[in-house]
């Protein structure tokens, strides 16, 4: 049974995206849930072609949350890998940055909510596997380290 899951694995499509890490002043992280949906993610989306990460990540939080990305703030996270929430059969794979933001977040867009959960476990939200596996533990370490 192994190997079947490993190769429906390796068969599924990826979808690039670029995710962010906004901390508040209570070390609180920033998640958001899409309309239509009851589970919360990072704030990003997916780049257009030919766009930079950080460009993209930068369109997507002012699309979604009406805010304004600081670039010299922006510390890589990592890569990180999960099943999408949101795409069924496919796999989402991000490029997440901590970084900090100009403006109070606010639903728009797809966005039908925004929270603040704590950065470690119990998040009080149902949270993305890529979010609740991956990407917070790297920003709890990231935050830990500095």
């Amino acid at each position: 049974m192994t190997s079947v899951a490993t190769d429906a694995q390796h068969a599924a499509a990826t979808i690039d995206i670029v995710a962010a890490v906004v901390l508040d002043a209570r070390g609180r992280v920033l998640v958001v849930r899409k309309q239509g949906s009851d589970t919360f993610i990072q704030p990003g989306g997916k780049p257009e072609p030919g766009e930079a990460p950080l460009v993209a990540l930068a369109r997507e939080l002012h699309e979604e949350l009406g805010v304004i990305l600081e670039p010299a703030s922006a510390h890589a996270l990592g890569r990180f890998e999960a099943w999408a929430v949101h795409e069924a059969g496919h796999r989402v794979r991000a490029h997440a940055f901590r970084v900090t933001v100009t403006g109070t977040p606010r639903p728009q867009a797809e966005i039908a909510e925004l929270a603040w959960v704590p950065l470690q476990p119990p998040h009080g939200r149902r949270l993305a596997a890529l979010s609740a596996d991956h990407i917070l533990p790297a920003a709890a370490l990231a935050v830990a380290t500095t």
